[in-house]
């Protein structure tokens, strides 16, 4: 019986790679709470910077954190699709704030 071995190569990320990464999360992080202290005057338009940022940290923690970057291309279309999913997750919270507004507002 023959015995085959997979030999992947591991790719190693060095340390100021993670550190950059985690400099654009907390600026993002800080963004984010720019944007709510602001969001009078974005109108309706504050949910879409507000998950637009979310996409991008998600993305970020996805491909540096969790080493999807690296990954075969199978696993990346699977979180892709999680991705999508989320996207529509988005989509309809953005929609169930918008007819909340639009309950609201005066004829």
């Amino acid at each position: 019986m023959e015995h085959t071995e997979n030999h992947e190569k591991h790719h190693i990320t060095p340390l100021s790679v993670y550190i950059k990464v985690a400099g654009a999360l907390f600026f993002l992080t800080f963004l984010t709470i720019g944007i709510h202290s602001i969001r009078a005057y974005l109108a309706g338009t504050a949910p879409f910077f507000a998950f637009g940022i979310a996409a991008i940290k998600a993305y970020l923690v996805m491909a540096y954190f969790m080493h999807l970057k690296y990954e075969v291309v199978m696993n990346r279309v699977i979180f892709g699709l999680g991705f999508i999913f989320l996207a529509l997750l988005f989509a309809i919270t953005y929609l169930d704030i918008w007819s909340r507004v639009a309950l609201t507002s005066p004829l």
